[in-house]
């Protein structure tokens, strides 16, 4: 017993000399917030994990260079796989598992999650990887995507300029893990990286948040006498009442939300930590008057998830079953995982999982102002009012959960069309829709740096 307290001892020791050194310099954080450090790690740890493992199918050594990308203190945690369970630890410090659920994708293990294990997900969902089964046309030939699965309208010359983007990205580190053209409504490119598939479902971050905002619209257009009144939730009784729903859709709510990603911020304890992830948010206080003032808040967008569960039920099956049945169905989305908190609702924020092809086809709706196959899937005029720039006094360009190329006073690219406007999420992972040139483009991968979007996409429009 004395040798393994001394064997423990030691590696507590080795422990917070290695966090002692690494601290100031290279992980941005004080060894006065070791304890904040490591329940951030190993949560966030076992919750990419295990969506990597069992979402996008990506090897355990694939999964912990990818949390190393975010700080070399990731290196030294502890990922256990079995079960359809990962469990991480950091020096036998901070256990913390997710588990994976069928349709569900992963969420961490905080508190009850009891009622996630009784939802039902039918089988059309995010676990079907072959369109051909569901999308044949009359003679039973695979139809031309959107529809289904075929990519028979391939432009030779732009598939050569997007392998050569590939090519070049991944020989600089880029770690780029998808391409894709898509042009007056046809698949004319599409370039992947190593061990990824068509079907291969990749993390979006914060590209949910544009799909958040979606289902608002689709939540709209099903019920145009929806009540949207203030206060969006009965806890807010007090000026958060004024809190309107355009504000959070808009990040110019006001509410006091502390989304840098340091041990013991809000974001982070949102994220890696909380039963509920838009419970934090939730119980943020007021810092501007609603609409002022624009701040990007991935709390913001949460509370919209909660507002969606809600309207739709109240219940984690009624959540699964409008996305599903919305969103999923309707645009023959197939390789799709919008993941949920211990509480049972979408963390909008942050956890979807799509391929490149259906975060495409969430960019093509967008394109084509909200109709897909003859059906308004959102209002007239809300795709308009979503790319348009917001009231704030501080920063104009962002619309409805989606970066504006205008709005400011300068573009966020100068040489792309200035109409143009972005899903974006960490990793530079990014939706572009261009109504100007009727083409929408989809790049993700894992870049821990800067990417060259502005550069890169400028090649492949018309």
């Amino acid at each position: 017993m004395k040798k393994i307290i001394l064997t423990s001892l030691a590696s507590l020791a080795g422990l917070l000399l290695v966090l002692a050194l690494l601290a100031p310099t290279l992980l941005g954080f004080s060894v006065t917030q070791l304890g904040d450090a490591v329940r951030v790690a190993t949560g966030m740890g076992a919750k990419l994990a295990c969506s990597g493992y069992y979402v996008s199918g990506f090897s355990p050594s694939r999964n912990l260079e990818d949390l190393a990308s975010y700080s070399p203190a990731n290196r030294l945690l502890d990922l256990e796989y079995g079960n359809r369970r990962v469990t991480a630890t950091m020096f036998g410090m901070g256990e913390t598992s997710a588990t994976y659920r069928p349709g569900l994708g992963c969420t961490l293990d905080i508190g009850d999650t009891s009622a996630l294990d009784r939802v039902s997900v039918a089988s059309s969902s995010a676990e079907s990887t072959d369109d051909n089964t569901v999308s044949a046309d009359e003679n039973g030939r695979a139809q031309e995507w959107p529809a289904g699965s075929a990519a028979t309208q391939i432009d030779a010359k732009l598939q050569h300029t997007l392998d050569e983007i590939l090519a070049a990205d991944n020989q600089s580190g880029l770690n780029t893990r998808a391409l894709l053209v898509v042009q007056d409504g046809k698949l004319i490119a599409e370039a992947y990286g190593d061990r990824i598939a068509p079907d291969t479902q990749l993390l979006g971050w914060s590209m949910g948040k544009s799909v958040t905002a979606m289902m608002v619209g689709r939540l709209q257009a099903l019920n145009p006498k929806l009540d949207i009144t203030t206060p969006l939730f009965p806890e807010w009784t007090d000026e958060r009442n004024q809190i309107s729903l355009e504000n959070l859709l808009q990040m110019s709510s006001g509410l006091d939300f502390d989304e840098t990603y340091a041990p013991g911020s809000d974001a982070t304890q949102m994220l890696f930590n909380a039963h509920s992830a838009s419970g934090v948010a939730l119980q943020s206080p007021l810092a501007h008057k609603p609409g002022a003032y624009f701040s990007y808040s991935s709390g913001t967008t949460n509370l919209l998830a909660r507002w969606i569960y809600q309207q739709v039920g109240g219940s984690p099956q009624a959540n699964v079953d409008f996305f599903q049945q919305q969103i999923l169905t309707p645009l023959g989305m197939r390789n799709t995982t919008f993941e949920m908190d211990a509480a049972g609702v979408f963390v909008g924020s942050s956890y979807i999982y799509a391929s490149a092809r259906d975060w495409a086809r969430l960019g093509l709706l967008m394109l084509n102002d909200g109709e897909w196959n003859g059906e308004r899937l959102l209002p007239e005029g809300w795709v308009q009012a979503a790319s348009s720039p917001n009231q704030s006094d501080n920063d104009p360009a962002y619309g409805y959960q989606f970066w504006l190329n205008r709005g400011g006073e300068t573009s966020l690219y100068p040489t792309l069309p200035v109409d143009s406007y972005f899903m974006s999420g960490n990793r530079s992972q990014v939706v572009m829709v261009s109504p100007s040139t009727n083409t929408v483009i989809v790049r993700l991968g894992w870049t821990a740096g800067k990417y060259p979007t502005e550069a890169n996409f400028a090649r492949l429009l018309p």
